[in-house]
C-alpha cells in the first residue's frame, strides 16, 4: 500500500464546523422518530442562518439525520462528523434515550475539550428534557464540561420550531464555541520585546499556547525599520491610501511642512508592510512595542508613531473598503491583544477599543470641574450619579468608535482628526489619532490577566456604556489627560468608581460593543478562564442575562473552585 500525496491547498487552521445530531429512543413510533429528525434539521438551519465568521461568511454547519439509538449509531455519526471535520457538537434530543449508549459513546470519538451543548424543548410526551438532565449529570460526574439549554418548542406536531429565546441562547453558545475552536492553531505577530516594561502586558508564550492554542510570533522592530527604508511596499497603494485619508480628513490632518508629510506617509506605509507580513503567515492579530526604542529613545533615531497603523488594523474598513478588524495592541500589550481578539471574535467581528485606564472621575470630582467651568449639571445623568472613566491612549483606537454602530465610513471619518504627536513623548513625531466617542454604545469592558500562582488567565469585566458630556466639560476632561488622543467616556454597569479603580488588573482596558455576559461566560467556561466580576452590586446570576452555570461547577464547589481544579489536572 502506498502513501497518498496531499495537494498543497490553503491551510485550514482554526476552521470550525458545527455538527448537529440527536439521540433517540429505539422503542418509539415512526412519527416520533420522524419528528426527531425534523428537529435536527430545524436546529441546524437556525444555527446556519445566525452564525457568521468575522468576515461575514457563514460558518459551516452539518447535521446527521441518523438518530443515535445506541453504540452502533453513535459510531456512524461520529464517523460522519470526523469526515466533515466537526469540532463543535450540538445535540437536540426530543425523546428519552440511554446516555451511555448514545451521547457518551459519541463523545469518546472526540477530544475532551470539544464544545458540547444539548438544547431541548421542555416537553412531556417523550421527554428530551429528561434525557438532557441525565446526560448532564453523567458527563459532569466524570469531570467534563457540557452546557445545556432547556428551552422551548411545541410538545406536539411534526415540525416544531424553537422559540426565539431558545435560539438566542444557542446562538450565544455557538459564538463562544466558535471563538474557542477557531483560534486554535492561529497566531499573532508582536513587534518588539516587553511592552515598555509593563509586566501585565508580557507575552506569556507557553500558557497562551497551552490554554488558547495561539502561537505568538515575535519580530524585531528593526525588521520594520529596514522594510520602511527599503520601501518594501507598493508605492501606488501608498498613494491610494494617502488619497483616501485626505479625501475624508484633509482639513483635519495637521502637517506643518514636507517633513511632516513624509512622516505621515511612513506611518501609512507601516500599515501596508505589517498588513502584508501578517497576511503572509495567516496572523489573526498583532502588536507593536513602539516605546521606547522606536519613537522615543534619542540615543537612536526616533521614527514616526504607529497610531494611524494601529487604528486602521482595529477598524472595520480601510482604503480598500469594508474588512474584518484585525485586533492590534499598542505598546506590544499582549494581554490587551488577547482581550480584544476574544472580544471581537465573540461578536463576529465588532471593532475592539484599546484604552488607557486613565482618569477615574468620581461624581464629586466631575461636579467640582463643572463648577469651575461654569457648566450647569442636572444631577440626573448616569455619569453625574456614578462617575465615569476617561479611556484614552495614543494608539490602537478603532476609527469605528468615533461614531455609533452602523455609521457609514464617511460619517465615522468626519469625526476623526490627526494632530501632530506630542514631541516630548514622541520625538520621532508623526500624527496621532483623536476623536470623542458618542454616547449610548453598550457592550462589555474588560481586561485579561495572568497569574503564575495558578498558571491561569482571568477576565476582569463588567457591562458598560459610553456617555456624552456637555461640550465645554468634555473639552476640560480631555485636556486633563492627553487632549490629542482618542477619548471614550465609559460608565460600568455594576462597578462603583471606587471598585473600578481599585480592581483594575492593568493600566489598559478594552471594550467591544454588542457582547453580552452570557456569550462571554460560555467562552470563559470553554477556555477555563476565571471570571472576575467582584462588583458588590452585581448579582451572582441574572436570568436572561447570564448563562446558567454548568452542573460541573455546582457539584464541585463552585465555578472558581472547579476551574482551578481543571487547570491543575491539565498541568
Amino acid at each position: 500500500m502506498r502513501a497518498i500525496r496531499l495537494n498543497p491547498e490553503p491551510a485550514g487552521a482554526g476552521e470550525s464546523v458545527i455538527g448537529v445530531f440527536a439521540p433517540c429512543d429505539p422503542r418509539i413510533d415512526r412519527d416520533s422518530r420522524a419528528r426527531a429528525a425534523n428537529i435536527i434539521r430545524m436546529a441546524a438551519d437556525i444555527i446556519a442562518g445566525r452564525i457568521k465568521d468575522i468576515d461575514g461568511t457563514p460558518v459551516k454547519v452539518v447535521y446527521s439525520d441518523v438518530l443515535i439509538d445506541g453504540e452502533k449509531q453513535a459510531d456512524t455519526v461520529a464517523a460522519q462528523f470526523r469526515d466533515a471535520k466537526v469540532n463543535i457538537l450540538v445535540g437536540v434530543p426530543d425523546t428519552w434515550s440511554f446516555p451511555q449508549l448514545t451521547l457518551i459513546s459519541l463523545l469518546q470519538h472526540f477530544p475532551k475539550d470539544t464544545p458540547l451543548n444539548l438544547t431541548c424543548g421542555n416537553s412531556g410526551p417523550k421527554p428530551g428534557v429528561v434525557y438532557t438532565h441525565a446526560c448532564s449529570g453523567a458527563v459532569a460526574q466524570y469531570g467534563r464540561l457540557m452546557h445545556i439549554n432547556i428551552g422551548t418548542w411545541a410538545d406536539t406536531g411534526q415540525n416544531p420550531v424553537m422559540t426565539e429565546g431558545t435560539a438566542d441562547a444557542l446562538t450565544d453558545w455557538c459564538y463562544a464555541a466558535l471563538t474557542f475552536t477557531a483560534l486554535h492553531g492561529r497566531r499573532v505577530v508582536v513587534f518588539g520585546h516587553d511592552s515598555m516594561g509593563m509586566e501585565t502586558a508580557l507575552a506569556h508564550i507557553i500558557p497562551t499556547r497551552n490554554i488558547f492554542g495561539i502561537e505568538i510570533t515575535r519580530l524585531d522592530m528593526k525588521l520594520l525599520a529596514d522594510m520602511l527604508k527599503k520601501k518594501a511596499y507598493d508605492g501606488n497603494e501608498l498613494k491610494e491610501l494617502r488619497n483616501w485619508l485626505d479625501g475624508f480628513c484633509k482639513g483635519r490632518i495637521e502637517l506643518r511642512n514636507g517633513e511632516d508629510k513624509e512622516r505621515l506617509n511612513s506611518s501609512l506605509a507601516m500599515y501596508l508592510i505589517v498588513r502584508d507580513l501578517m497576511k503572509d503567515i495567516n496572523a489573526v492579530g498583532g502588536g507593536f512595542m513602539s516605546q521606547l526604542e522606536w519613537g522615543s529613545d534619542l540615543r537612536g533615531i526616533p521614527l514616526p508613531v504607529a497610531d494611524v497603523m494601529e487604528s486602521l488594523f482595529n477598524s472595520t474598513f480601510d482604503h480598500r473598503g469594508r474588512k474584518a478588524p484585525l485586533p492590534y495592541a499598542t505598546e506590544a500589550d499582549v494581554q490587551g491583544l488577547l482581550t480584544m481578539l476574544f472580544f471581537s471574535r465573540l461578536t463576529a467581528g465588532n471593532p475592539p477599543l484599546f484604552m488607557d485606564f486613565r482618569k477615574v472621575w468620581e461624581p464629586w470630582e466631575i461636579k467640582k470641574l463643572a463648577g469651575k467651568k461654569g457648566v450647569k449639571l442636572s444631577g440626573k445623568t448616569i455619569w453625574e450619579k456614578k462617575g465615569f472613566v476617561d479611556g484614552d491612549n495614543s494608539g490602537s483606537a478603532s476609527f469605528d468608535w468615533a461614531a455609533k454602530p452602523g455609521s457609514s465610513v464617511k460619517e465615522i471619518m468626519s469625526k476623526v482628526s490627526f494632530p501632530l504627536a506630542d514631541e516630548g513623548y514622541f520625538p520621532g513625531m508623526g500624527n496621532s489619532v483623536t476623536f470623542v466617542s458618542p454616547p449610548g454604545i453598550k457592550g462589555i469592558a474588560g481586561r485579561m490577566a495572568y497569574s503564575s500562582m495558578t498558571g491561569m488567565f482571568s477576565m476582569v469585566w463588567d457591562e458598560a456604556q459610553t456617555v456624552e458630556l456637555p461640550k465645554k466639560l468634555s473639552d476640560a476632561v480631555c485636556r486633563t489627560s492627553s487632549f490629542t488622543w482618542p477619548h471614550t467616556f465609559v460608565v460600568p454597569e455594576y462597578a462603583t468608581m471606587v471598585e473600578y479603580k481599585q480592581f483594575a488588573p492593568a493600566n489598559h482596558f478594552h471594550m467591544v460593543w454588542g457582547l453580552n455576559p452570557a456569550r462571554l461566560e460560555y467562552w470563559m467556561d470553554m477556555a477555563n478562564v476565571l471570571s472576575v466580576a467582584p462588583w458588590q452590586a452585581r448579582p451572582a446570576f441574572m436570568e436572561g442575562v447570564d448563562r446558567p452555570a454548568p452542573l460541573l461547577y455546582l457539584i464541585n464547589g463552585g465555578e472558581t473552585q472547579t476551574k482551578l481544579r481543571l487547570a491543575s489536572r491539565s498541568i
